[in-house]
């Protein structure tokens, strides 16, 4: 039986566009109380105010999820305006142009894995403590991972690393928040229509070197996919879920 999200506490990050707005959204639509958290303070302010005039309850954070302090302060925010957390969307990601393993740049790996995989473990740990010491004690994580925890993309090193990282961060919060009642999913999405994949409509590299323009599906799915985790009970988890578009390249090989 579905719990569904109503009056429950939510925080999305990289709430301010895309995959994470079209979810943080949804949360609010069902009835959640949703924390909005992306770098930038006017496009958070102004995505949390929208959904407010909706009938929502939501607070808006500008939050650097690579930045401990920063991660901190979102986390003291949250208590002191909802005093718990229920779910987290851990969603803030980085990419980059495909670009061959030799010509990675250093300043570009650590840029990517500094918010795909610090940001996670920052954001995750916010939430564990919290949910580990609220009463009634526990909440659940879901990671944002990708198509790309399972299978890279051509010249994807950085951006590929950190979201198989992203796998063992999920399955660890799950045995760490067994005793805390605190249940880690994660979320696999292929080619979902956003800002970051805007250039799948206009064809992609592919690992025989050609360029294809590839399926791509609306957002929306995606939204309802975190939405459905999100409902379950405690007791029940979806640890892995992958949701994609029906004909991209990923089973079988291309």
């Amino acid at each position: 039986m579905s719990m569904g999200v109503s009056g429950k506490v939510a925080l999305v990050t990289g709430a301010s566009q895309g995959i994470g707005r079209a979810t943080a959204d949804a949360f609010a639509r069902a009835g959640a109380r949703v924390v909005y958290a992306a770098r930038r303070a006017d496009a958070v302010a102004q995505a949390a105010e929208a959904a407010a005039a909706g009938g929502a309850e939501t607070l808006g954070v500008a939050c650097d999820v690579t930045d401990p302090t920063a991660v901190d302060a979102l986390f003291a925010a949250i208590l002191d305006r909802f005093g718990r957390l229920d779910v987290v969307f851990n969603n803030a990601g980085a990419a980059m142009p495909a670009t061959e393993t030799g010509d990675v740049s250093w300043e570009d790996w650590r840029r990517l894995v500094s918010v795909n995989l610090d940001g996670a473990f920052l954001v995750a740990r916010g939430a564990f403590r919290m949910m580990r010491a609220q009463a009634p004690k526990g909440g659940r994580i879901v990671n944002n991972g990708s198509i790309s925890a399972h299978a890279p993309r051509i010249g994807s090193i950085a951006y590929t690393a950190s979201k198989h990282a992203i796998t063992g961060l999920t399955k660890t919060i799950s045995l760490d928040g067994r005793q805390h009642d605190i249940a880690c999913g994660q979320i696999d999405i292929g080619n979902a229509a956003s800002d970051m994949t805007a250039a799948m409509t206009k064809g992609v590299p592919q690992a025989d070197g050609s360029m294809k323009v590839e399926p791509v599906m609306d957002v929306a799915h995606v939204a309802d996919a975190v939405l459905h985790m999100a409902s379950l009970p405690l007791e029940a988890n979806v640890q892995f879920m992958t949701v994609m578009a029906t004909k991209m390249p990923f089973v079988g090989r291309g």
